[in-house]
């Protein structure tokens, strides 16, 4: 039996809160196959480095951050046939879930990077549109029962904060009132700095960071996403 060999990349799935809404990070690819669509960041992997090493360059390569900034997580292994037009390509993905960041700069061999809202990013290169819903999934359901919303907020936010990453990445408006009872009452999952803020002449709300909890008891079900 003679082996033939199929290459492998990494592709990312970079997703940050800006400006109030959800956004992924897309390359518009700069060579083809597909030159000029909008695709996930991503690459080769090289003769010398594992798939964690891969897609923990991708990331430093597209924002300049380091994987210990936010959570990053491999997502899953995509091999269907005749997905890479170049020949037999099977991709690893991965999810990494960020703070605010500011504008990419695009790679080499892509003609521009943005931050785009999920709504937006549709029509994608490969079978990119299969990964990113698939990240987003993986995103939506990791904050019921994880700590994992506080990776898309500062070292010391507020419960309002904190909600409004839920609302966004959910699509959903919580009760302020019972969100608060419910993630102050999981053992471990935020715990208070000892200081406030006081934002729009409002009254000053207390500051939380992360707690150590990896699991949250009892967990925080979604409501019905609607998209």
């Amino acid at each position: 039996m003679t082996l033939k060999m199929a290459a492998v990349t990494v592709d990312l799935v970079l997703l940050t809160i800006r400006h109030g809404s959800l956004h992924v990070l897309l390359i518009r690819r700069g060579i083809e196959p597909f030159r000029g669509r909008w695709a996930l960041p991503g690459g080769f992997v090289r003769d010398d480095e594992d798939l964690g090493a891969a897609a923990a360059r991708e990331l430093r390569e597209e924002t300049g951050v380091d994987p210990s900034t936010g959570h990053f997580e491999q997502l899953a292994t995509y091999g269907t046939p005749g997905r890479d037009p170049r020949g037999r390509v099977v991709t690893v993905a991965y999810l990494a879930m960020l703070p605010d960041l500011p504008a990419p700069t695009a790679g080499s061999d892509a003609a521009g990077a943005e931050w785009r809202p999920i709504d937006e990013a549709t029509g994608l290169a490969f079978d990119h549109d299969r990964i990113l819903a698939d990240g987003l999934e993986r995103a939506r359901a990791k904050l019921e029962y994880t700590p994992l919303a506080t990776a898309f907020c500062a070292p010391e936010f507020t419960v309002a904060d904190l909600r409004g990453v839920y609302e966004t990445v959910w699509r959903a408006t919580l009760d302020p009132r019972n969100f608060h009872r419910k993630v102050t009452s999981a053992e471990g999952f935020i715990a208070p700095t000892g200081h406030s803020v006081t934002r729009d002449r409002g009254r000053p709300a207390q500051l939380f960071r992360r707690g150590p909890a990896t699991l949250l008891h009892p967990p925080l079900l979604r409501p019905e996403v609607t998209g």
